[in-house]
């Protein structure tokens, strides 16, 4: 007889209810998340099968499980399914004839081969197939059959989220693969820090630095950290508010095609970049976009302004946007979905940011914001959960499905921000938009990989300016 897996109930079968060729069956999927998970959870790191960029010879090509995966799921059938709760795992001799890949389907049968009544052993011949009816493991085991019925309520497994920051950034870092290094001005990078972030930039073959500041601080930075500034020019100068001015002037000279923020007060740097004599304005009001990537949230999010705009007013707000929808844009997102943000999802007259969302969304629909879908206001929640959204009777296609916020006031989205990077540990990027070049602005607390993650936004959004002026 074949035993079905029950599907409210976990139910054991005891030796005398179990006969010589009687089976069953589970069936699973394998997934990234379980060859991470396993890792962890046995502690084998082993890069073979743990690191996506490591490949085998032979039959070994995929990225593979741990051969102890499959030999879990006998583990899983015997002591759940079949015979069930109360099973003791004797002795097991297992062959492993060929590699598990992700996205592979497995087929786990187990049949009873043998019993024995002095003992109440039993012994089930074990095999397991994958989707193309290839065996993939075989063998036996012995198990030790339940005495007493046990039939309890089946229980829903906890979701478990892998949080690996450093696979993210990896993933990240992969958008610009291809791409030729851009020249940037690395302002004042006088702490390990900054320095650390742009040198990372560098061996990412994402930017070529132009380091900017005192040399004698640079250098016994570096040296006190061991970082190797090889052949990367210096430009030499006193202060940070010399290296802001000197940044601002490599632009305007076409020497450098971004700028990245160091050890230096964002005022000092944006003071340069804003001024009317000699900075990098444009027609388009600037602007800063936080980019998260969040565990919990299944696409990129963007989070704007955060950083430059205390209290925007609603034209003001209209640029903030069109920066954010172009740059998602560049990102790959054809018509993102942007979400006006406020405390409440409906239109208050007391209440600003609900007034500035409405007109936000009438101005799309009458492309005075072109490249988006917009809603608004909504509250936090019914921008990214759905759930949210339906409970409150929302109907719309950006609800729930956000990849941009539009935040009513700086205090406002840099709280959200540094909520996501600090309590969720979301990956971050920050970059300014809407001046002449893309400028890495991260805060002085944040880390090397933090800068590493904005010099990629930047050479994306420095290479879609070189391809938009060969358009022109």
């Amino acid at each position: 007889m074949h035993f079905e897996t029950p599907l409210d109930f976990v139910e054991s079968r005891t030796y005398d209810e179990i006969d010589v060729g009687d089976s069953s069956s589970l069936v699973r999927t394998l997934r990234p998340e379980d060859v991470r998970l396993f890792a962890l959870m046995s502690g084998d790191m082993n890069p073979a099968l743990a690191n996506g960029e490591f490949t085998h010879s032979g039959l070994f090509q995929d990225f593979i499980a741990h051969g102890m995966w499959c030999a879990s799921l006998l583990s899983t059938i015997l002591g759940t399914q079949f015979p069930g709760p109360g099973t003791v795992l004797v002795d097991s001799s297992l062959h492993f004839a060929r590699p598990v890949a992700i996205g592979d389907t497995i087929t786990v049968t187990v049949t009873i081969g043998k019993k024995f009544p002095r003992n109440r052993h039993i012994v089930l011949d074990c095999a397991c197939f994958n989707q193309d009816h290839l065996l993939v493991v075989s063998g036996s085991a012995e198990v030790l059959a339940p005495t007493e019925k046990i039939r309890i309520k089946r229980k829903a497994m906890p979701e478990i989220t892998i949080s690996d920051k450093y696979a993210r950034l990896q993933v990240l870092v992969s958008r610009a693969e291809g791409l030729a290094p851009i020249d940037m001005a690395v302002v004042h990078p006088c702490d390990r820090e900054s320095l650390k972030g742009a040198l990372l930039a560098a061996e990412a073959k994402l930017i070529e630095p132009i380091l900017i500041g005192p040399e004698q601080r640079i250098r016994a930075v570096a040296a006190e950290n061991g970082l190797d500034l090889k052949q990367y020019r210096i430009v030499n100068v006193k202060h940070s508010h010399e290296a802001a001015a000197m940044a601002v002037t490599l632009v305007r000279s076409g020497d450098a095609e971004a700028l990245m923020k160091g050890s230096l007060h964002t005022d000092e740097l944006m003071a340069e970049v804003i001024s009317s004599r000699a900075g990098l304005r444009t027609d388009r009001r600037i602007s800063h976009v936080f980019l998260m990537d969040v565990p919990t949230y299944p696409r990129p999010l963007m989070i704007t302004d955060a950083a430059i705009n205390i209290a925007p007013t609603l034209a003001e707000k209209v640029d903030i946007t069109q920066n954010a929808i172009n740059l998602a844009h560049v990102l790959g997102i054809a018509e993102p979905k942007v979400a006006i943000l406020s405390a409440v999802e409906t239109v208050n007259d007391k209440l600003q940011s609900t007034l500035d969302a409405a007109a936000l969304c009438k101005m799309a629909d009458r492309g005075q914001i072109r490249g988006a879908l917009l809603d608004g206001p909504l509250a936090y929640d019914n921008a990214v959960s759905l759930d949210a959204a339906k409970t409150k009777g929302i109907i719309s296609a950006v609800a729930g499905r956000a990849d941009i916020l539009v935040v009513p006031d700086l205090e406002a989205g840099n709280m959200i921000a540094k909520q996501l990077e600090y309590l969720a540990n979301a990956l971050s990027a920050g970059i300014v938009l809407g001046a002449r070049v893309p400028i890495v602005l991260t805060s002085r607390a944040d880390t090397a990989e933090t800068r590493l993650a904005s010099c990629v936004i930047a050479a994306l959004v420095a290479h879609a300016a070189r391809e938009k002026q060969k358009l022109a």
